[in-house]
């Protein structure tokens, strides 16, 4: 079932990024940034393999990723400005199962930038798992505006330009690698089976043992 629904999602990525280019790289980021569980290490490795046959450019689509995570996270930001820490708790209680955060995650990311002040926002860009739920509590302690978007676009820019640029070693050396592998079907199994896959996966279970936690306290 479970991978049933990655293969889906990964197909519907590498679609939406081959029909629209640029603007669907763009899209998929800001879907995987607005809380949704559209993983990068699927959309970018992807995308690099493109620059490496000539249909973008590396700088491009780290571009169009780190400006659609900076959206993303800009509507995560407003639901934990606006809603508050009770809203957005409410909000998780009800449709976490289905986007694969919890309470826990908001538990872990509120300490964490309540502990390591406002600059964790750069840094988490660059951790899977919690980069784009750091923007709740951001959101919640309603961080100055400007220094969120600095801090998000920089660590999204530079993530974007890793997965990116390993898509494209990749494809660079697709004739080495073809020897062994035929199908382009590498890449998603390479970087993001093995990315997204184990961040949905460990996701999932997160969700399932948080589920069980609280029928036991029920």
């Amino acid at each position: 079932m479970l991978n049933e629904i990655l293969s889906l999602v990964a197909n519907w990525t590498i679609n939406i990024i081959s029909t629209f280019g640029y603007p669907g790289v763009f899209i998929c980021m800001t879907i995987e940034s607005a809380l949704i569980p559209l993983p990068s290490e699927i959309i970018m490795p992807f995308s690099g393999y493109l620059v490496s046959t000539g249909q973008f450019s590396l700088l491009g689509i780290s571009l169009a990723g780190a400006f659609g995570n900076l959206t993303g996270s800009l509507i995560a930001y407003a639901l934990g400005y606006w809603g508050k820490e009770k809203v957005v708790r409410r909000f998780l209680r009800k449709y976490g199962k289905w986007i694969l955060h919890t309470e826990h995650d908001l538990d872990k990311t509120t300490t964490l930038f309540k502990k390591r002040g406002e600059a964790i926002a750069f840094f988490t860009r660059l951790l899977p798992g919690i980069r784009t739920v750091i923007s709740l509590p951001a959101g919640i302690a309603a961080m100055p505006m400007k220094r969120f978007i600095f801090y998000t676009f920089t660590g999204s820019f530079i993530w974007s330009l890793f997965l990116g640029y390993l898509g494209k070693v990749m494809g660079d050396n697709w004739e080495t690698l073809g020897s062994y592998f035929h199908k382009i079907d590498f890449i998603i199994v390479a970087l993001g089976v093995v990315g997204g896959v184990g961040y949905i996966w460990y996701k999932w279970k997160d969700v399932k043992k948080q589920e069980e936690k609280e029928k036991e306290v029920v």
